[in-house]
C-alpha cells in the first residue's frame, strides 16, 4: 500500500481497502481536453462512487495549481512525474493530431474558452515544464492492490468513458 498526498493535503490510499480505484493520468492543471472529460466524471460521480469506485486523477502539476479546480474527487500533483514513469504513462508528439481527438480538441478549447472569459475557470499556464503532449492512461485498481484493468490511450482524447469505467467495475463484481 502507498499513500499518494492530493493538492488539497488529503491522504489518499493506493488500493482503497474497501474499494476500486479508479487511477487516470491526465495532462496538466487547466488543460482544456483534460477538463471536458473531468467534466463527465464530475456529472457522474455519485454513480460512480455507488458502484464502489474511488476516482482519483493524477496531473503533472504543482499542487498550487491544481487547487484552483474544484473537483469532488482526489486530484493528485505530479510534476516530476514519478508516478507517470511508474505506470508507463507515455507522451506523443502525435496525441494531439489522431484524426479520433480533432472534434474533443475543438470542443475542448471551446468550451474552455467560454469557461475563461466568464472567469470559471483559469488559463492553463503559459509553459507546462512537463510538456503538454501526454496521453491518457486509466488503471482499475483492486481493493488487493492489483491492477484488473487498463488503458493507455494512443491520442490525447483515448480515456475510458464513464460507461465504460461502470461496465468494468460490473465485470469485477460479477466474476
Amino acid at each position: 500500500m502507498r499513500e499518494l498526498i492530493a493538492a488539497d493535503g488529503a491522504v489518499v490510499p493506493i488500493p482503497d481497502p474497501e474499494r476500486l480505484v479508479h487511477l487516470q493520468f491526465r495532462r496538466f492543471a487547466g488543460c482544456p481536453i483534460c477538463n471536458l472529460h473531468l467534466q463527465s466524471i464530475v456529472r457522474r460521480h455519485a454513480e460512480i462512487e455507488a458502484a464502489g469506485i474511488r476516482e482519483v486523477v493524477v496531473f503533472h502539476s504543482p499542487a498550487e495549481e491544481l487547487r484552483e479546480y474544484d473537483l469532488p474527487f482526489a486530484v493528485i500533483p505530479d510534476p516530476e512525474k514519478k508516478l507517470y514513469r511508474e505506470y508507463g504513462v507515455q507522451v506523443s508528439p502525435r496525441s494531439l493530431l489522431h484524426p479520433r481527438a480533432w472534434v474533443p480538441v475543438v470542443r475542448a478549447i471551446a468550451r474552455s474558452s467560454v469557461m475563461v472569459l466568464r472567469r470559471k475557470e483559469s488559463r492553463p499556464a503559459g509553459t507546462q515544464p512537463q510538456g503538454r503532449l501526454g496521453l491518457p492512461a486509466d488503471f482499475l485498481i483492486a481493493p488487493d492492490g492489483h491492477t484488473v484493468a487498463s488503458k493507455f490511450g494512443h491520442h490525447a482524447y483515448d480515456q475510458w468513458s464513464v460507461d465504460e469505467l461502470l461496465a468494468a467495475g460490473n465485470l469485477l463484481r460479477m466474476g
